[in-house]
């Protein structure tokens, strides 16, 4: 699956590979690499003309070796417990100041919750989201928000996504149950008032909906209407805090 990694879903009969045609950057990020270090005042000075001002102030954070402080174990939401993904299924980053966070992606494991975790762990996988919500609502963090996941077969779009995995197969309604719709939309709520995303089937899709996925996660059985429903009312509900503390 490689750097732009898809995760388990099920997949479209057609045989495409998983797109990866979108491999630039978005237009309005930075590269880390773009700023050069010690170039001299009159270099500073030329980069500082040509970035718009709104870059300048969020430039501090491109410098390499500068990132938002981070602990171990440090969870985005605090309805998760933490489970480490092997970091060859996902990529150091520091969004939204190295690329903006602006889709919540849903998935569906197409097989249990554990096989789930266990295949996130495992280095020869290539592909991991940052959450797995199961059918009793509970939720693991696997990967940090700052970072990116390989979870939609393109490299843009994992760039600006928080991928969400749902315990269960495409083809069985009754693996999607009120535990997890109802679990999942707290987390998509929440996902969506830190990153300032759009409660909307814009900006909340499916793995099916992402450009040149050979993907149908989560499948024809998602209730969209539900789970939009859902998300917009626990959007207007008070939202857990983070947690700084390691659990799980």
């Amino acid at each position: 699956m490689g750097n732009n990694g898809s995760t388990r879903g099920a997949r479209k009969p057609s045989g495409k590979s998983a797109g990866s045609a979108s491999r630039k950057k978005p237009a309005d990020c930075v590269s880390r690499r773009a700023l050069l270090i010690g170039g001299g005042a009159v270099a500073a000075a030329g980069a500082a003309a040509v970035l718009a001002r709104d870059r300048v102030k969020r430039l501090w954070w491109q410098v390499p070796g500068i990132e938002k402080p981070r602990k171990p174990g440090e969870l985005d939401y605090a309805g998760a417990t933490w489970v480490a993904a092997s970091d060859a299924n996902w990529r150091r980053a520091d969004r939204p100041d190295d690329f903006p966070v602006d889709r919540v992606i849903i998935h569906v494991t197409q097989g249990s919750f554990a096989s789930a975790v266990k295949v996130f762990q495992d280095p020869a996988h290539q592909a991991a989201t940052h959450y797995i919500v199961g059918q009793d609502g509970r939720v693991v963090q696997m990967i940090r928000e700052l970072d990116v996941a390989y979870q939609a077969g393109n490299r843009s779009y994992n760039e600006r996504g928080v991928g969400i995995e749902h315990e269960g197969f495409v083809d069985r309604p009754k693996d999607l149950t009120k535990a997890m719709y109802e679990s999942s939309a707290r987390l998509t709520a929440s996902i969506c008032a830190r990153h300032g995303i759009p409660v909307d089937r814009e900006h909340i899709i499916g793995h099916v909906e992402v450009p040149g996925t050979d993907h149908t996660d989560p499948g024809p059985h998602w209730d969209w209407d539900r789970y939009m429903e859902l998300v917009r009312r626990a959007a207007t509900a008070p939202t857990p805090t983070p947690s700084a503390k390691a659990s799980g």
